[in-house]
Parts: structure tokens; C-alpha cells; sequence
């Protein structure tokens, strides 16, 4: 399971990106990382390898089995990446930035930092990730007919045959129609292509993938009551493909309702500031009780921006240390914020809106701070601009 992501939005119509927890590296210039839930991928696949193992070549020692998972494991953890780094490197070919790459529990996600311009570009992002894992698994087939024509151990045979089998599986099921599979995006370019509308083709698209994710929950409840394995991990399935293409039709339906609107339009002007270096309590009893806004940029002494507190940052400092805290030691850093131009439109900057600033980001002409943008100004505009959009397109 993988999926292009193309960020989080403030308003909640986008599922949070899942963050890297360890890093790996920046292979073919792209980052890359490890979310810890990545553990759930190898434990099944460690438990499913080693048990079938000793069915298919019995009478080794215990310990070749486990090797054999290993082995097994690391192989298509590796697959997973080639995959992902596939989509990656032509989507940058295409005119797609890609802010990086992380492996979790349901497999990959390449997430990109904007939108394919045509549906050509769309269509290639999205078939070489199948078209790698079929090219993976042709060349993890030929590798163990060589080795069984070396006559290397049987065990090591069936666990490259294991490896190709999985990533043909994964090849296949990537390119069922559906969102947010590699089937669904290109479902997607064809209807963008036959009907030249990308929100229709969208809308489609993640439909498609509802009804899909659906499916799997059924068939997954069927085999769960029935006594039939896997039917957890179906139902799983089901629920992340249904979330996930909701989230993708509520973005583009957001996307559409924002074409145009700049975010001189929606932003809040003149931001009240505070010193970076006030104590969390002074700043709550002098500046925090006597105001209605909930984010505060902060400047230093030489009145430069540095950063930005939240109340919902401040509530995370025990009441005992806000004497001796600063906001400095609190707040977002500077270069955590998103940061926009005037006349950069609203649908540009909701990709890079993060949890760091509570969905907020500071508005720039030159190096001067003039407005802020918060959740509240993204979901007015959305309501607003939203009405004149038709819920049945």
C-alpha cells in the first residue's frame, strides 16, 4: 500500500502526513525516513515468512528459517523504497517538487509538494511505481532460477521466489482504479484527459477508491467471521483507502473553491507581536489575557521575527516553570513556519501549512512581516468561496 501525498490542510479535509522518525538519507537527492510504525511491515512479514519456511523446506535448522525472514523482509522493505523513489524522481522530472519519503506501516508515501500540471505528467508519476515493482519482481524471479541453477540451498531459492511473488502482488494491487492507489491517479489522468477537468477527474477517482475501501472492509469483516486469516489487516486496508480518497475529493473540492483567492485576501494584517524573550507567565498576565488572538509571532531585540508561540504551545509548560521559560524556549522557530507572499494564492500555501505553527503561516513583502494566516481565516475563505461551487459536480 503507498500513496502520493500532497500534504495536510488546516481546515481538516487532508489526514497529517506521517513524519519520519528516523532518517536514512537522501537517495537520488530525496529524503528519506523511517515512521516507527514501519515495525508493523517487518513483525507480519517476519511471522508470515518464518512460518512458511519450514512448511515449504522442511527438516533445516530453526535458525535458517529466521535468517530467511530476515532476508525476506529487508528485500521488500527495499522494494517498498525503490518504489517510492521511483514515483519521486519522476514526479521532479515532471515539475513536482517532492519534500521527501517515508516508509510506515501500510508501506510507502511520496510526498509531493504539488500537483502534476498535465494529466501526461500524472500519468507517468503514477504507473512507474507499478512499473518498477513488476521490473522488481521479474528480476527477483530470474535471480532464483539462477540460484536454483547453481544449485545454491533450496531455503535461499524460496526466498527470493517469496520476494518476487510480494512485489507482483504489490505491483498488482497498486494498479487496481482506485484512489489513493497508483490506479486511481491514473483513473484519474484519464478522465482528465477525456473530460479536461481535473476536479471531476478527482472527484472520480476518489470515488472510486471509497467504493473500493468499502469493499475491502466487507471482505475483510466476511473473513474475520468466518475464522479466515488476514481479515484484521483487510479491514485495516479498507479503512485507510476510504479515508484517504474522502480526504483527496474534500481537498480538490477546497482547491476549487480557493482558485484565485490570493492570500492578501484572507490574511489577518499587522500581527500583534511579543519579545521573544518574555517569561510565559508576564506574557500571559500582560499581553495573552488582554487579547483575542490565539498566536503570537515573536521578534527580538533588534525587533526581527524569530518565531511564534500558540496558547496551545504554552499549555505544555507547567504552571511552576512559567516564571523562569521563556517564549523563546516554547515558541516555533523561525524556519518552521511556512511563510507566504501577498499575492501567492491561497491553494499554493495550504501544502506547506504544518503542526508546528497550528496550521498558521506568516505573510512577507520583503523582509517585512505584514499579516498572518490562521485556520479560521482558510476555513472562512473555504465557506465562503466554497458556495460557489456545485456539491454535485
Amino acid at each position: 500500500m503507498r500513496n502520493l501525498e500532497r500534504g495536510s490542510s488546516p481546515t481538516g479535509d487532508r489526514s497529517t502526513v506521517m513524519k519520519a522518525s528516523i532518517r536514512l538519507g537522501r537517495p537520488a537527492g530525496v529524503p528519506v525516513g523511517l515512521h516507527w510504525s514501519v515495525l508493523g511491515i517487518c513483525v507480519l512479514l517476519l511471522v508470515g515468512v518464518s512460518m512458511q519456511l519450514p512448511r515449504a523446506f522442511p527438516g533445516l535448522w530453526w535458525g535458517f528459517y529466521l535468517i530467511g525472514a530476515v532476508v525476506a523482509t529487508a528485500l521488500f522493505v527495499l522494494s517498498l523504497l525503490v518504489h517510492e523513489l521511483a514515483h519521486a524522481v519522476v514526479a521532479r522530472r515532471n515539475g513536482v517538487a517532492v519534500e521527501g519519503i517515508t516508509l510506515w506501516l501500510l508501506g510507502g508515501v511520496a510526498r509531493l509538494k504539488g500537483e502534476a500540471l498535465t494529466p501526461g505528467a500524472e500519468f507517468r508519476i503514477a504507473v512507474v511505481g507499478p512499473a518498477v515493482s513488476a521490473l522488481t519482481s521479474a528480476g527477483m524471479f530470474m535471480l532464483a532460477w539462477a540460484a536454483d541453477a547453481a544449485g545454491l540451498p533450496m531455503l535461499g531459492v524460496g526466498v527470493l521466489g517469496y520476494v518476487a511473488g510480494i512485489n507482483l502482488l504489490l505491483a498488482g494491487f497498486n494498479l487496481i482504479p482506485a484512489s489513493p492507489l497508483d490506479g486511481g491517479r491514473i483513473l484519474r489522468a484519464a478522465i482528465w484527459k477525456w473530460r479536461g477537468d481535473r476536479l471531476t477527474a478527482t472527484i472520480w477517482a476518489a470515488r472510486a477508491g471509497r467504493l473500493f475501501g468499502f469493499l475491502l472492509i466487507g471482505l475483510g469483516l466476511v473473513r474475520a467471521l468466518s475464522g479466515m486469516g488476514l481479515g484484521l489487516w483487510w479491514i485495516l486496508l479498507g479503512l485507510f483507502v476510504v479515508t484517504m480518497a474522502g480526504a483527496e475529493e474534500t481537498q480538490a473540492r477546497t482547491g476549487a473553491a480557493l482558485a484565485g483567492v490570493r492570500v492578501r485576501d484572507v490574511m489577518t494584517p499587522n500581527p500583534e507581536t511579543a519579545p521573544s524573550d518574555l517569561t510565559v507567565a508576564r506574557f500571559l498576565h500582560d499581553i495573552a489575557m488582554l487579547r483575542r488572538h490565539s498566536a503570537f509571532p515573536l521578534r527580538d531585540a533588534e525587533g526581527r521575527p524569530q518565531g511564534m508561540v500558540t496558547l496551545n504551545r504554552l499549555r505544555s509548560v507547567p504552571a511552576e516553570r512559567r516564571e523562569l521559560t521563556t517564549l523563546r524556549d516554547v515558541a516555533c522557530q523561525k524556519d518552521e513556519i511556512p511563510s507566504a507572499e501577498p499575492d501567492e494564492t491561497l491553494a499554493e500555501l495550504l501544502p506547506r501549512l504544518t503542526d508546528c505553527a497550528d496550521g498558521r503561516a506568516l505573510v512577507y513583502e520583503g523582509d517585512d512581516l505584514i499579516g498572518i494566516v490562521s485556520p479560521s481565516d482558510v476555513s472562512r475563505a473555504v465557506a465562503v468561496h466554497g458556495l460557489a461551487i456545485d456539491s454535485s459536480s
